[in-house]
């Protein structure tokens, strides 16, 4: 039986893997299959060639009539297949299906008006079912228009009802146990001896007998102890003085040199090195140089004379061999050396150089030398240039007439002759040293010296001039740059009329004139870079003459002689370009402040009368006048200047000026209506908005303030000014939610603006809303990442501990004076004064027109440092004239430092840092 139910389990098992095959024989196959191509059975006709032997499926279909094969000729509508697929798609077609389509788009046309009044009835009715927040509010949006100034200020603030403001439930804590503090303490806790039973524990035990426990801070003290009695054992019982030098002996210790290992072992490959190179060519002179000095920087000082004395016997014609030898023996040996040499080389200028520098300080024994040398070798500029320096003048002005004779050909020697003789004398060396040396501009150069030297300036650009023509007959070439160099050596050593010629009669040389302003211009710049004062100045000369319309050469040269020249210079060279330039007025006002600062107030009203003549309407010229006036307390004729000025120019800044005049003199009635009459004709000129609001305000008119600058505001939306003074009327009446609500709406207008950012951020600092003005810098700094005043504020906004590590991160990103101070507040506020006026010296000199950061200096100065560091800083703030910062322009502009100084505005700007 169990066989049996074997043998009918296989079977049912074998007819159930019959019926599998036959099931999966009659499944499709997969997409893209191609029967035989796993095997290469493609190369003949198959079934599939002619026709499937299955049925087609939708794919197979879709995929044929995508690839452009043929369907089938009968199609069933029921199924959706194409009835005329096999009909080919002509023009007629296409002219039907164009019709179809223009014919449907001309239905839709005349359903379009009731479909659109359908859609449109259909979002109404979903609107008043579904209303949004903005219809909702619509109605009462519109009656805030009705809303008054007044009651706008009288809304309350809302204050901060978030969450995080809530009242939190206090947190409780709980005492450690005593067990744990403890515990923490015998953690942190350490031994200063060594307990045995700790030592017997971990393995180790003592070599002292009888000792209970090692001190080891006893052990520390006995050392330093003991190293005090080996120091005490160097110091002289007697005198009480130390016999160790403790100063040279640390300067030995640093130049001693402990070879190591690796020295040791290319010491000894570069000595077989050197040894190969000898023995293959022993009559290599360098060889055995170099080898003697290998052996004298590996401290074996015997071997290296011994090596230098054969490279001697090799190379006997070799003067670095023998100079070499006399700088490796002692002094005396090194006579005997050189004696040799000289034997062996007799015309060895080094080796007769070298004998008299090893008699030292024995000029007598150098005479000796170098006139045996001479004797050898009577041709040989160097050894008479040796030998004359140690001569006294006359016995010098002998040697060098032999040696002029000797050597006729040397420029040096003739020059020194003739700075020793007379000035009559000198004439004839000059002249003969033309006779022989006929190509050398030194000689030239040094006879319009000499004649400078005596007074004859006129002579200098005669020689010079006859120079150059003799130099060009024979053809020898005249660089500039190298006459250049003559001319700065000429004004180093004081002869100014001789740089003067160099420099007028070579500038023009081998220039193109198209280049000739550009290349001049250059030249300028660089001697006045090197502080070539005359080289410069005859430059702008040549400049002047040849482009005498070029207002930038004017304002060059001036700057020029203002920098380096006298005032009377200044003066003269504005007087001859309002002369040749009389309708720059730039140049007439320059001249009248010149005067002005001189203190010839007259002059300089007599400079601008002039300067009214050439320029009849010139707006700057007439407000310098007021400006003279003013300055002057001469208020009646300033005010009368600008009654002219408004009738004549009317321009923006002269009913600017006109207003602003008869505020400082307290006409606050006068100057509104001038403010006012110069809006109607200027009405975008935001100063005037400005003038007339702060009138109003001090007139105590808020209302009317605050309507000026709504007024401004609109009229100059983009004069940051405007609101800034808008908000800062509403902030100074205790309307703070007003002042943000102007800022805001000033960043809509402006975006991107650092002033803006600065004036909210500091508006909620003054307000206690620390944490809204950090959130606003972080705003600002997303808006501006590079603006230095934002990443300024972010440093001084850091706590304490985290102001260095903000300051690195700032700096990497910006480096401009605003950062620079700040830095220099963080080392200011550590005590880390040197730090501190370094970094603000740095940011004066980043920029010099932030007057913030000059009040900062001068502030730390105050406080930090001398009264000689104070001043030097009032007269660079003076000089520097700035015009630029928050608290600067705060202050300068006031209407009540109207007349202060620079020195004055500075002293009350450093009170408010």
């Amino acid at each position: 039986e169990n066989v049996l139910d074997d043998i009918t389990l296989v079977m049912h098992h074998s007819s159930f893997i019959n019926s599998a095959k036959l099931d999966r024989l009659n499944r499709p196959p997969p997409p893209n299959y191609v029967a035989g191509l796993g095997r290469g059975a493609v190369g003949f006709t198959t079934r599939s060639d002619i026709g499937p032997a299955r049925p087609i499926s939708e794919a197979d279909l879709r995929g044929a009539g995508e690839e452009g094969a043929e369907p089938e000729e009968n199609g069933d509508l029921e199924s959706g297949s194409n009835l005329f697929g096999n009909v080919p798609y002509d023009q007629e077609d296409r002219d039907a299906d164009a019709m179809y389509e223009l014919i449907d788009e001309h239905m839709d046309e005349r359903r379009k008006v009731r479909r659109e009044a359908r859609e449109e009835s259909e979002l109404q009715k979903i609107r008043k079912q579904r209303p949004n927040i903005h219809d909702q509010f619509a109605d009462l949006k519109r009656q805030l228009g009705q809303v008054t100034p007044e009651e706008w200020a009288a809304i309350p603030e809302i204050g901060d009802y978030s969450l995080k403001y809530k009242k939190q439930k206090p947190e409780s804590y709980t005492p450690a146990p005593d067990s744990l503090l403890d515990v923490a303490r015998k953690e942190r806790e350490y031994n200063a001896v060594i307990d045995p039973q700790t030592l017997g524990a971990s393995g180790v035990t003592s070599v002292i007998q009888g000792a209970g426990t090692t001190d080891l801070s006893m052990i520390g003290k006995a050392q330093t102890k003991l190293l005090g009695h080996k120091l005490d054992r160097a110091a002289d019982s007697v005198s009480g003085q130390s016999t160790v030098n403790p100063r040279a002996y640390m300067s030995e210790m640093s130049t001693l040199e402990i070879a190591s290992d690796s020295d040791i072992s290319d010491y000894k490959k570069a000595r077989l090195l050197l040894k190969s190179v000898r023995e293959t060519n022993p009559k290599h002179a360098p060889a055995w140089v170099a080898s003697a000095r290998l052996e004298e920087v590996a401290g074996r000082i015997i071997a290296a004379r011994t090596i230098i004395n054969k490279g001697c016997e090799e190379c006997p014609t070799n003067e670095d061999v023998w100079i070499e030898a006399s700088r490796l023996h002692t002094p005396d040996n090194a006579r005997v050396i050189l004696a040799q040499a000289v034997a062996q080389i007799p015309g060895s200028v080094k080796i007769w150089i070298r004998a008299a520098e090893l008699e030292g300080d024995n000029i007598v024994a150098k005479k000796r030398v170098l006139r045996k040398g001479l004797e050898v070798l009577p041709n040989s500029t160097q050894l008479w240039k040796t030998a004359v320096d140690l001569e006294a003048p006359e016995d010098a002005k002998i040697m060098l007439r032999r040696a002029v004779e000797c050597c006729p050909t040397s420029t040096e020697l003739w020059l020194a002759l003739a700075k020793l003789e007379t000035h009559t004398e000198a004439r004839k060396v000059i002249n003969a040293a033309l006779q022989h040396i006929k190509n050398d501009p030194l000689v030239y150069i040094t006879a319009a010296q000499l004649e400078e030297a005596n007074m004859n300036e006129e002579m200098c650009e005669k020689i010079i001039k006859k120079a150059i023509e003799q130099l060009q007959k024979l053809q020898v070439l005249i660089d500039r740059s190298d006459w250049f160099k003559f001319a700065c050596d000429c004004e180093k050593a004081g002869s100014e009329a001789t740089c003067r010629a160099i420099v007028k009669l070579t500038v023009g040389l081998n220039i193109d004139e198209q280049d000739r302003r550009r290349t001049w211009m250059d030249d300028a710049d660089a001697f006045a870079s090197q502080n070539f004062v005359v080289a410069a100045r005859t430059v702008y000369q040549a400049l002047i003459e040849h482009f005498p319309s070029k207002n930038k050469v004017w304002l060059e040269a001036i700057e020029l002689e203002r920098k380096h020249g006298p005032p009377t210079a200044v003066t003269t060279l504005l007087e001859k370009a309002t002369r040749v330039c009389p309708k720059s007025e730039v140049f007439w006002l320059m001249w009248a402040k010149q005067c002005w600062n001189a203190g010839e107030v007259e002059t300089a009203r007599q400079i601008l009368d002039k300067a009214f003549l050439a320029n009849p309407d010139c707006e700057s010229i007439w407000l310098a006048a007021v400006k003279l006036e003013q300055e002057t307390h001469q208020t009646e004729r300033a005010r009368m200047l600008l009654r002219t000025a408004r009738e004549r120019a009317g321009t923006q800044r002269v009913w600017m000026k006109s207003a602003k005049l008869e505020w400082i003199s307290n006409n606050l009635d006068e100057a509104k209506r001038l403010a006012l009459q110069g809006l109607k004709l200027h009405p975008n000129f935001f100063k005037l908005w400005l003038i007339a609001a702060q009138v109003e305000e001090q007139l105590g008119h808020i209302d009317r303030s605050r309507d000026l600058l709504l007024q401004a505001t609109k009229q100059c939306p983009q004069s940051i000014p405007c609101w800034k003074c808008l908000a800062g009327l509403e902030e100074r009446v205790q309307n703070v939610a007003s002042a943000r609500s102007h800022l805001e709406r000033a960043r809509v207008k402006n975006p991107q603006n650092v002033e803006l950012w600065i004036a909210t951020i500091k508006l909620e600092l003054r307000a206690n809303n620390t944490k809204v003005a950090e959130s606003n810098l972080a705003q600002a700094l997303q808006d501006c990442p590079r603006a230095g005043e934002l990443l300024a504020l972010s440093i001084e906004m850091a706590p304490r501990p985290q102001k260095r590590a903000k300051a690195m991160d700032v700096l990497q990103r910006c480096d401009d004076a605003y950062v620079t101070t700040a830095i220099a507040k963080v080392f200011w506020m550590e005590k880390k004064l040197d730090k501190a006026r370094k970094w603000l010296d740095r940011a004066v000199t980043l920029n010099s027109d932030l007057g913030d950061a000059w009040a900062t200096y001068y502030k730390f100065e105050l406080q930090e440092g001398t009264p000689e560091q104070q001043a030097a800083v009032v007269k660079r703030c003076k000089e520097a004239d700035p015009k630029h910062g928050e608290l600067w322009c705060s202050v300068a502009k006031a209407i009540t430092n109207s007349a202060s100084t620079t020195e004055l505005v500075l002293a009350k700007v450093a009170l408010l840092v």
